[in-house]
């Protein structure tokens, strides 16, 4: 059975903010991550002008505002010359991951660029405007790691030139070769608005849609032509279990005899001073699904630089484990001020060593991991561990849980 929505999707936009109790959110999206100097100085602008002085990665590696004075356009006009909107039809539908050391290390294939170029595609094909804001679009290199984020529709590399594509993680018999890679997806993008319409028009993902893989896959052979064709039925790679965020945080060592580096956002937070010090380097970004920022080409000191800027390097990190929602003041639901809480937890040491921890200020959950974690929930009287008794103080339930 197809699931019914009730309601249309609501996330944000820079042209359609949510208002929220501390002010308007925002959200930008940058398909595959990537973000220059330039865009870098305009978010540090933007973050300026908000209470928080910060801004937030998102685990499809986006970024968003909050607490915008509400009707203040003056950000959007800031941001849209920066080049980071470049559409208002599209903006809420441009939500594109991939794999974030592809070309660097790992991987089958280099999907370097794929992303961009699928960005321009889709804001290219008017109809594509219709799309659900919740739409996930992923390309993965082969080693599955966006392939695990539970995107709607995703191109996973086979071999150097071949990938098939993925419909709410099922394997299709329809691929494409690397250069295919956006007109294979934007064509999975039409047949995903006709499947999507026949099956009531409601759904906000593909996986919500009843046999959504094969009938997606039909309709993509039949719209893609030559870019989209039948492959040989070549079992997809083993996805990971867990998360590659060790492999995105210190020195990264390319293939090439090369140097990348890689820090954490801590509490997925970057504030004004970190964003002008990424900006500083002068190198092009990736901001990755996990709220982490890949350096391409890194110097000797750069590690040391990102260090200095409060940005985590080293994965043995506590920080490197914990996240949380937006808790209070900014969501009228949460019972507590659960990053203020964590941020208090994390300088007293009572993290639990080596275990992912999400806290959150009620029980929706928001922004929980998908891999396995322990949940530190807000109470009314205090936090609980898990399905243990509350606490009532977030490092006494952390204590606990050791």
């Amino acid at each position: 059975m197809s699931r019914t929505r009730l309601q249309p999707d609501a996330c944000p936009g820079a042209h359609s903010p949510t208002r929220a109790a501390d002010g308007d959110l925002i959200r930008v999206r940058l398909p595959g991550g990537v973000i220059g100097p330039g865009a870098l100085r305009a978010l540090a602008g933007c973050a300026a002008r908000v209470a928080t002085g910060r801004i937030e990665l998102t685990s499809r590696g986006n970024v968003q505002l909050r607490g915008l004075r509400p009707g203040d356009r003056a950000p959007v006009r800031e941001l849209q010359a920066a080049g980071l909107l470049p559409s208002t039809t599209h903006e809420r539908v441009r939500n594109v991951v991939a794999s974030p050391l592809s070309g660097l290390r790992g991987g089958v294939t280099d999907v370097r660029g794929r992303a961009r170029a699928l960005d321009e595609l889709l804001c290219a094909t008017p109809e594509l405007a219709e799309l659900p804001g919740r739409i996930l679009f992923a390309i993965d290199d082969g080693r599955g790691d966006t392939a695990a984020q539970r995107p709607d529709l995703c191109w996973l590399a086979q071999g150097p030139d071949a990938g098939i594509l993925l419909v709410a993680g099922s394997p299709t018999r329809t691929g494409s070769d690397r250069a295919g890679i956006p007109a294979l997806l934007v064509a999975a993008a039409r047949a995903f608005l006709e499947v999507r319409a026949a099956a009531g028009g409601t759904a906000w993902r593909a996986a919500e849609i009843a046999g959504a893989a094969d009938a997606i896959a039909a309709r993509v052979r039949q719209l893609g032509g030559a870019a989209a064709g039948t492959v040989a039925p070549v079992p997809p790679v083993a996805l990971p279990a867990g998360s590659p965020l060790d492999d995105l945080v210190g020195a990264i060592e390319r293939a090439d005899g090369g140097a990348a580096a890689g820090a954490a956002a801590p509490l997925g937070e970057l504030t004004v001073a970190q964003l002008r010090t990424l900006a500083d380097l002068g190198e092009e970004l990736v901001v990755t699904p996990w709220r982490t920022v890949v350096v391409p080409v890194a110097t000797g000191s750069t590690l040391d630089v990102l260090a200095a800027a409060g940005l985590v390097v080293d994965p043995r990190d506590p920080a490197m484990r914990v996240s949380a929602c937006a808790g209070r003041p900014g969501c009228a639901r949460s019972l507590a001020d659960v990053r203020s809480d964590l941020r208090a937890a994390l300088g007293a040491r009572t993290v639990p060593d080596g275990e992912r921890v999400h806290v959150v200020g009620c029980g929706r959950a928001c922004g929980s991991p998908h891999e396995a974690h322990l949940s530190v929930v807000a109470t009314p009287d205090g936090y609980r561990a898990g399905a243990g008794p509350a606490r009532r103080t977030l490092g006494a339930a952390l204590a606990v849980s050791r």
